[in-house]
């Protein structure tokens, strides 16, 4: 069971890297700073390792500040990042930013529910800046533009390299935040230690941004809205500020959130706010509430199943949560037909 949570968490730190891609290097890529995306990638990897190095007071927060690590058995630690991995991975698969900070602690506190132990206080905390930090990145990229808008700025090299620079440190801001969630809970359980787990989660982190970063950074570089090289040092430099800040304090933010939440601030200035009916905007909405409860929901249910034999339970929640999901699918796939059919002269 070691071996399995060891292997769980690296892999799930290989699909933090991927999702983490875009939130850090979207920005450059989007505008057209790092044309080649290889490249985007690979300075993404080097940030987020040195990044993870900062990262200590996260991987406690996520190792003991949720919940009791008296809770924390290893069989425990394997059904957490499993819930997390598994939410993660398929909103890879789907192009999607996602908050890996969001569904990390929505299966620690699955977790702290079955076994009725959970540090309220602390997680409304946490999830108080779940709301404000996007919020905040809205609201600031949103003003900024605006005041930018009636300024005529000259676009040269020199602002394509300070967005480069921006960037790099948006993706050493997601190393020092978003490593923790793949070894807190083995740091909770006693399996690493702080100083090895930020070491090889940082490792696999950044291999996992080479690897499986590509769809990601595509959606949040071109897919949402077109923007110049000074909008998108605007975009991460606003990213890395409030995540450094927030890793300072050890608590889990989610930056793809942040990130996402700063280029819709600018694309509103441009476009108003139709930009907020686009599907990619929705569907990235969409993803962003249900994942923390999905996550919640398939470790809650994975715990019952497995560690106290409660199948119908089990059953009963998932079933829940996948029907859920399957009315979302079902509702955008009405859309995209309805739209096509528009688009090709139909009417109704």
């Amino acid at each position: 069971m070691v071996i399995i949570a060891f292997i769980i968490a690296f892999f799930f730190a290989m699909n933090i890297g991927g999702s983490g891609a875009a939130a850090t290097m979207g920005a450059a890529y989007g505008s057209g700073a790092l044309s080649n995306k290889k490249i985007a990638l690979f300075i993404c990897a080097i940030a987020i390792f040195l990044g993870s190095l900062s990262g200590g007071e996260v991987v406690k927060t996520i190792g003991s500040g949720i919940v009791p690590t008296s809770i924390l058995e290893t069989e425990l630690v394997v059904i957490v990042l499993a819930a997390a991995t598994i939410s993660l991975f398929a909103a890879n698969v789907l192009g999607i930013p996602l908050s890996t900070s969001e569904i990390t602690v929505g299966a620690v506190v699955g977790a702290g529910i079955a076994y009725q132990s959970l540090y309220v206080s602390k997680l409304l905390w946490i999830v108080s800046f779940w709301l404000i930090t996007p919020l905040a990145a809205f609201s600031l990229a949103f003003f900024i533009s605006k005041w930018l808008k009636g300024k005529t700025l000259k676009q040269n090299k020199r602002i394509g390299f300070l967005l480069i620079i921006a960037g790099f440190f948006e993706a050493f801001s997601a190393g020092m935040n978003n490593v923790a969630n793949a070894v807190g809970p083995l740091v909770g359980a006693g399996l690493l230690s702080v100083k090895y787990g930020i070491i090889f989660g940082g490792l696999f982190v950044a291999l996992g941004a080479l690897l499986l970063g590509s769809r990601v950074l595509e959606t949040n570089g071109k897919k949402i809205t077109t923007f110049s090289q000074l909008e998108g040092c605007i975009i991460s430099g606003i990213g890395a500020t409030l995540v450094i800040v927030s890793s300072l304090f050890g608590l889990p933010v989610p930056l793809t959130q942040i990130t996402t939440s700063a280029i819709i601030g600018i694309g509103t200035t441009k476009n108003g706010f139709s930009i907020w009916q686009k599907q990619i905007v929705i569907q990235v909405l969409k993803v962003w509430v249900v994942s923390p409860i999905f996550a919640l929901a398939v470790s809650y249910s994975l715990i019952k199943l497995l560690l106290h034999s409660d199948v119908y339970t089990a059953i009963a929640i998932v079933s829940v949560c996948f029907a859920t999901l399957g009315t979302i699918s079902l509702k955008k796939t009405i859309t995209e037909e309805r739209r096509s059919f528009h688009e090709h002269g139909g009417g109704i």
